[in-house]
Formats: C-alpha cells, sequence, structure tokens
C-alpha cells in the first residue's frame, strides 16, 4: 500500500485532548502529526470556560482541603453508577494526575483548584464542598505570534463584556462586591489601554479560561515542533488485518493517505451540530440544536469508527445545559445566572418543572421529561422582576446598574430574546403563557422565598446551588420575592456544551470493538468517546477533563515501544 506521508503518530482534532496527546507524544520522542478539520485550532475547548475536573490534586492540599483516590472513587461511583467499570474511573482519577504534572513540567501549562467550586452533588459519600475543579492560568495572544489569527474565538466575548475574566474572578463579578468591582475595572482598564490590539479591532489579549489552555497548550506543540494542519479533515480510517495503520484526509480538495507507525487518536470532538445524527440516536425530539459545541463537530470520529466496527456507547447523552439564543442567532450557555435569587423557570404552561440553581444537565434532563410528559418546555422561559434585573447578571445580561435597559441594543426587545412587562399579565400576554397560572406559580415562589425553603424542589439547599447566590439575601441565597416591576422574561432553550456518546474504549483509551476487543491502533479522547463520566456530570471540568487525561493515556501507551 503506498502511502503520501508517514509519521509515529497521529492526532484528529485540535482541543484540549487532542493537542495534550500531542505533547505527550512528542515529548516522548515520536513525531506528531495533529489535524484540525476547520481554520481555527482549539475546539470547543477553545469556547469553553477551560476547567478541568480533577480529584485528589496537589493545589486543592495545597489550599487546605483534603481528597483521596477511595473517595473520589466513591463518589464516582455513586454518581456515574454501574454503566461505567470501576476500573476504568481509578484509571482516571490516577492518571489524571499524572497527567497535569506532566503538562505543568513540559508545557508550561499550571492548573489552580478553585478552593469555592464544589462538586456538583457534594453531599454524597466521597463528594467535596470545593478544590476538585480546577483552571488554567491566563496568558497572552500576543505569545501566538503569527498563529493568533488561527484561535477560535468566542463570539459571546462582545458588546459590554468583551474583556476576559477568570473562573475565580467571575465568580466576584457575580456578587458585584468591592473586590468584584476593582476586577471589573481593571480588566475594563487593561482591555481599553491596550491601544495597539483596539486600532486593530482584536480581542482582548489577556487569554483566559479555555483559551487559556488551548494557547499554552498550541505553544508547547510549537515549541516541539509538532506540524499542525489546518484545514485538513478525516474521511477514513485505514483498516489492514485487524489493525488500524492509517488515515485518508482530505486537503484543498485532494484526498490524501498518511500512515500512523504507532496509533491514530480521534480527538475530533462529538456531534453536537448533527442533529439527523443526533435524532438517529434518540436525542433532539424538536428537531432543532441549541448547542454550544465548536461548528465542525458533527460526529466525524463516530462514524469512521463504526465503519470499523467499533462498539458504541453513552449514544443519547449530552453535556446538556440551558441555553439562550441572541437576536443573531448566537446560542449562548445558561451557567450561572440561573441561579440567582428573583428569577426562576417556567413552562409553556406558566408552571415551574425543576430547580434552577442545580447542575445545568439536571435542569435540561427535567425540562425534557416535563417536555415528554405533554408540557410545552421548548423554550421555557427565565422570569424575574427589576430588583435581580439591577443587581445581577442575567443570562448575557450585564446588571442593570451598570448596564440599564435603555442602552441596551433594541433588538433584544424587538426580536423576543428579553420581554418586559408593567405586570406579570402583560408579561405572560408577551410570551404567551396563561396569566392566572403564571400569577399563581409567582405567588408560590414568593412564600418559598419568605421561609427560605422550596417545597417543589429544593433550590439552595445544596452547596452547588449556592456557589452562584446572592449570600446578602436571607434566609435563603437563591430565592427571593419577585416583587418589583417591570418585569422580565428570557426563552430559555434545551443547549448542550457538546454530545458524550461515542467510541467505545478501555483503559488505555484503546478503541473497543463490537465483539469487545481492542482494536490495535486506534485511540479516543474527548466528546467522540464513550465517555467515563457516563450519562452524568460530577462536576465542572467533567469534560476536559478526562478528555486530556486519557489522551495522555493514549500518547504514552502508543509511545511506549
Amino acid at each position: 500500500m503506498s502511502w503520501d506521508a508517514e509519521v509515529d503518530f497521529l492526532v484528529v482534532g485540535s482541543g484540549a485532548g487532542g493537542m495534550t496527546a500531542a505533547v505527550v507524544a512528542a515529548v516522548r520522542g515520536a513525531d506528531v502529526l495533529v489535524l484540525e478539520k476547520t481554520g481555527y485550532f482549539g475546539g470547543t475547548t477553545a469556547l469553553s470556560g477551560g476547567v478541568v475536573w480533577m480529584p485528589n490534586n496537589a493545589d486543592m492540599k495545597r489550599g487546605g482541603l483534603s481528597d483521596s483516590e477511595s473517595d473520589a472513587v466513591t463518589y464516582l461511583k455513586q454518581v456515574v453508577g454501574p454503566d461505567v467499570a470501576e476500573s476504568k474511573l481509578r484509571a482516571y482519577v490516577r492518571e489524571g494526575n499524572k497527567m497535569l504534572a506532566f503538562m505543568e513540567a513540559n508545557a508550561d501549562l499550571r492548573f489552580e483548584a478553585a478552593l469555592r467550586y464544589a462538586d456538583y452533588y457534594p453531599d454524597l459519600e466521597g463528594g467535596k464542598t470545593g478544590g476538585r475543579s480546577m483552571e488554567p492560568q491566563p496568558t497572552s495572544r500576543r505569545k501566538l505570534g503569527k498563529l493568533s489569527p488561527t484561535l477560535r474565538y468566542p463570539d459571546y466575548l462582545s458588546g459590554f463584556m468583551r474583556f476576559a475574566v477568570t473562573v475565580k474572578e467571575s465568580r466576584e463579578l457575580m456578587d458585584l462586591t468591592l473586590k468584584g468591582k476593582w476586577i471589573m475595572l481593571r480588566n475594563m482598564l487593561v482591555y481599553y489601554l491596550d491601544l495597539p490590539s483596539r486600532i486593530k479591532k482584536m480581542p482582548d489579549n489577556r487569554m483566559t479560561l479555555g483559551r487559556a489552555l488551548v494557547v499554552r497548550l498550541r505553544l508547547a506543540l510549537e515549541r516541539l515542533g509538532v506540524n499542525v494542519q489546518l484545514n485538513t479533515a478525516a474521511k477514513e480510517l485505514v483498516f489492514e488485518n485487524g489493525r488500524v495503520t492509517g488515515l485518508v484526509v482530505e486537503q484543498d480538495g485532494q484526498r490524501r493517505r498518511i500512515r500512523a507507525r504507532k496509533g491514530v487518536l480521534l480527538a475530533a470532538g462529538g456531534m453536537g451540530q448533527n442533529v439527523a445524527l443526533r435524532q438517529q440516536y434518540g436525542q433532539l425530539p424538536t428537531g432543532e440544536t441549541f448547542s454550544s459545541d465548536s461548528p465542525g463537530n458533527v460526529g466525524d470520529a463516530i462514524v469512521m469508527g463504526k465503519a470499523i466496527g467499533a462498539a458504541l456507547e453513552f449514544m443519547p447523552c449530552a453535556w446538556w445545559t440551558p441555553a439562550v439564543k441572541l437576536p443573531d442567532g448566537e446560542i449562548q450557555a445558561l451557567i450561572s445566572g440561573k441561579s440567582m435569587p428573583g428569577s426562576i423557570f417556567v413552562d409553556g404552561t406558566a408552571k415551574r418543572f425543576c430547580n434552577e440553581a442545580a447542575p445545568y444537565e439536571d435542569v435540561v434532563k427535567a425540562l425534557w421529561d416535563n417536555h415528554a410528559r405533554g408540557n410545552d418546555s421548548v423554550p421555557s422561559y427565565m422570569v424575574f422582576d427589576a430588583r435581580a434585573r439591577r443587581e445581577y447578571m442575567m443570562g448575557p445580561l450585564v446588571p442593570g446598574k451598570v448596564q440599564p435597559d435603555a442602552v441596551l441594543p433594541k433588538s433584544y426587545f424587538e426580536s423576543g430574546f428579553l420581554n418586559r412587562g408593567d405586570s406579570w399579565q402583560a408579561l405572560a400576554e408577551q410570551i404567551g403563557v396563561p396569566a392566572e397560572q403564571l400569577e399563581k406559580t409567582i405567588e408560590q415562589h414568593n412564600r418559598f422565598a419568605e421561609t427560605g425553603r422550596d417545597e417543589d424542589y429544593g433550590r439552595g439547599d445544596s452547596a452547588t446551588d449556592r456557589y452562584y447566590s446572592d449570600p446578602k439575601i436571607t434566609p435563603n441565597p437563591n430565592l427571593a420575592p419577585m416583587v418589583e416591576p417591570p418585569f422580565y422574561a428570557i426563552p430559555v432553550y434545551p443547549g448542550d456544551l457538546g454530545t458524550k456518546g461515542g467510541l467505545k474504549f478501555d483503559e488505555q483509551a484503546r478503541v473497543i470493538d463490537e465483539a469487545g476487543q481492542v482494536i490495535d491502533g486506534l485511540y479516543v479522547t474527548g466528546n467522540c468517546a464513550g465517555s467515563v463520566m457516563g450519562n452524568s456530570y460530577p462536576g465542572a471540568g467533567s469534560t476536559i477533563g478526562p478528555s486530556m487525561t486519557f489522551g495522555y493515556v493514549a500518547a504514552m501507551h502508543a509511545t511506549q515501544e
């Protein structure tokens, strides 16, 4: 068989998992090639918070928090359930910390523990009230030099909030504490005083969150001399005598065959933007996707793997999150604002259906369950009063005391993205829900706010609920009466951060076929892999943490000989 090129290790995808694997393989002396389907590196990681969920990490212990592999596995077994082998969970916890140490030593990549960011189910045995979720240290976009235009950059960093913040900073900004106000002022000054970038209309030079992560990884690849080819689509796995030996790719309209002597790693993302494929596996009953997934993620790796007999798992599952749709059609995940006091979610019947402050995956699962029972929930609505609008960020809306209604884009109101009424009845008419029932729902919520106890859904009972809340509100920082007009409503959709079903793999990140046997030469990580987290979400960073960890594992295994 003839080949157009040969390398040791071939990586498909330039998100965190793929680039981590490429760094590891290159440090270990392999000739590595990274392929990226689109014209930008970074994948969905670049659009994300960049957080990794890593139990028993050294930084949380430096911060005074205790953890152990035993606690982590005990917690994971309860959250993930029996669908993922305990040996695989243990491999994640053990190898994840090795990966962090390797990347700090070889890629100038260090993560800091968020000591106040709780696991999503901290009351379960082995759960923790902080420290397992970690974020990358900020860095500078200018370090990329000529590579800067090829960084995938999120559209949501625009308008008033165009300057970058870290996870820790965002927590202070939510409260608008004195420290939070100083952080906002400092970051705004750094942004606007960067005159060369402002003249060229460049994004913020300060890279945080997922951008910080992928920039550091890309710089490491550059230092190691790893070739990253953009606009190169993987089309077909070359499968010979029971082993994957290479890949057929398409670049500039031409097909090429690339041999991979030590292995191929599929790290190409899930199928978040492929409605037909998702419906084939039982997702998206309304026929629409509200995904924050990278535009190129349409399931290519899953289709290629299945074509050579790879087993699939968790295909109906996604990393669900409530989402809003801006007037221009842009989808934004609704992570934090959904839990602030003075707001609730209602469906098309004007009734609540969930604990809005619960982990975002659970909120959307509740939304889909409610929709399946015949209650129109797509969209649902986040309703709130003038006090909440004035004090907090409500989705993409900056607090009204910083950006009042008068200076908001007119398109917000004209498009129906933001609805406003002087009474609950007027608001109900705008959004098309029964006014009498909406008033009853608000009255009941207000009673719960007065007593501090959400008798229907337990909002505010968990440390996870209270991470995004207002400690000045008593007796429950997640509940406040909604009494001050005008009243507002924003449509809320069942969005996701990507899908989590894909190719089944073992503890070495090797793909498994339908007969339960390893497919030699083929590895997988990230959202094109069946998630080690199953149909669950143990804590913030449960997507990127496993992606990087099993990318590391794959590269270590492929280069061991």
